[in-house]
């Protein structure tokens, strides 16, 4: 059999090993399988109530497989959370994420703002239920609450350099710092917010969605 212009013998390509499409996409399937079983137990049951058995059973899958194809539960756990970050199913730098791109591609900081609103809006149902998860198993592992702490810090530093974005279109107020803006971002953006606001007060997402981006508009922008 040839594989492009490549030699393949006994299922080896010469000074490396041959994967089919179809292998890969089944391990793209049994990961996702994997990811999303365990984002839907971490946030029903909690992280310290869920075992890896758990985990295998919701996705039809092997315990040996979970630890072959990701690791043990902390890192099971990451992967979760950077997978409802991204919705790519992988980690992804912040840079590469299609909204921040979008973000950047803006001249004034009120389109910046809205469409940060709506990037925030679409991934909140996803993100806040497993940072909950992860806030409440911070409190008794040491793994979860040092994830935790990167996430948070992360987003704050994330909220600085989108901020320095806004500052340069020459829109933001001057009374307040960057330190300020992006702090308070990065608060009311946060999944405590929407929490309080769609799962306890009742709000829609839409709903939510229309108050940052106005709250953010009015606080500050200048005056025309």
């Amino acid at each position: 059999m040839n594989v492009g212009t490549v030699d393949l013998v006994d299922g080896e390509v010469k000074g490396r090993r041959y994967v089919s499409p179809k292998r890969a996409d089944q391990a793209l399937g049994t990961r996702g399988r994997i990811l999303d079983a365990a984002w839907d137990l971490f946030t029903a049951k909690g992280y310290a109530a869920t075992s890896i058995a758990d985990v295998a059973k919701a996705a039809g899958v092997a315990v040996d497989t979970i630890y072959a194809t990701i690791g043990r539960k902390p890192v099971l756990l990451r992967e979760v959370v950077e997978a409802a970050i991204s919705g790519a199913g992988r980690p992804v730098d912040p840079l590469e994420r299609g909204y921040v791109q979008q973000i950047r591609t803006r001249a004034r900081a009120a389109e910046m703002l809205d469409l940060y609103a709506s990037a925030i809006a679409e991934m909140s149902p996803r993100t806040a239920p497993i940072f909950a998860a992860l806030r409440d198993a911070a409190g008794t592992d040491a793994d979860c609450a040092a994830l935790d702490r990167e996430i948070s810090t992360r987003r704050a530093d994330n909220m600085l350099r989108m901020t320095t974005d806004l500052r340069a279109t020459g829109d933001l107020r001057e009374d307040l710092s960057d330190r300020r803006i992006a702090d308070t971002i990065w608060a009311t953006a946060g999944w405590q917010h929407y929490l309080q606001l769609t799962a306890e007060r009742g709000w829609p997402v839409e709903a939510f969605r229309d108050h940052l981006a106005d709250t953010w508009s009015r606080s500050f922008l200048r005056t025309p």
